[in-house]
C-alpha cells in the first residue's frame, strides 16, 4: 500500500446532498480519508495509489457533487 495526498480547492461549499454523497466515497475501495478546510477551501483526500490516481479521486469528487476548481501543488 503506498499512501498518498491530494488537495483540491472548491468553489461552493458543499450542501448536505454532498457530504451525504461525501459518506459513499469514503466507502469506494482505496480512499482512505476525505478532510475539509473550510477557511482555506480545500478538501484533502487521502488514498492507496497502488489502487487509483489523483484523476479517479478527483472524478469521484465530482460526481458527489462537489465543485472542484483546481488541484493544490503539495509541497
Amino acid at each position: 500500500m503506498t499512501l498518498l495526498d491530494v488537495v483540491f480547492k472548491y468553489g461552493t461549499p458543499p450542501g448536505e446532498k454532498e457530504t451525504m454523497a461525501l459518506n459513499n466515497a469514503r466507502e469506494v475501495y482505496g480512499v482512505r480519508k476525505i478532510t475539509f478546510d473550510e477557511k482555506e477551501h480545500t478538501i484533502r483526500v487521502e488514498y492507496d495509489a497502488t489502487r487509483m490516481n489523483g484523476e479517479e479521486i478527483a472524478a469521484i469528487l465530482r460526481r458527489a457533487g462537489i465543485d472542484l476548481r483546481e488541484k493544490v501543488q503539495l509541497v
